[in-house]
């Protein structure tokens, strides 16, 4: 009987958490901002942890806790990779904001 009760519980808690990874997935497509994104991929990564870790309760197969740590690694780096090039990108478009463009054939002082 409780087998049964803690078996719904796991399934509705994956059921749960599988409709927030949809959600997250979306604002990872649409946006807004880079920052949005990032922090979108970030909870899908959470949040499939731990749909790791309730399998690993609903199937007693304990090496998926490992897994599901290997997966929390790479997560993280997958995080600081993404926020590197944002970071990278951000830095390249003030610079070039902070830079007047000439145009072609124009001298030191701007004419012909």
């Amino acid at each position: 009987m409780l087998e049964n009760a803690y078996h719904a519980l796991y399934l509705t808690a994956l059921a749960a958490l599988g409709v927030m990874t949809l959600l997250c997935l979306i604002r990872a497509i649409r946006g807004p901002r880079i920052a949005d994104r990032v922090i979108a991929v970030n909870m899908i990564s959470t949040m499939t942890i731990a749909m790791i870790c309730i399998l690993a309760l609903m199937l007693k197969e304990h090496y998926l806790v490992d897994v599901g740590l290997v997966y929390a690694m790479i997560g993280f780096l997958a995080v600081v990779v993404l926020c590197k090039v944002y970071m990278g990108v951000a830095l390249e478009k003030k610079e070039n904001r902070g830079t007047p463009v000439r145009a072609e054939g124009e001298g030191e002082n701007g004419d012909a």
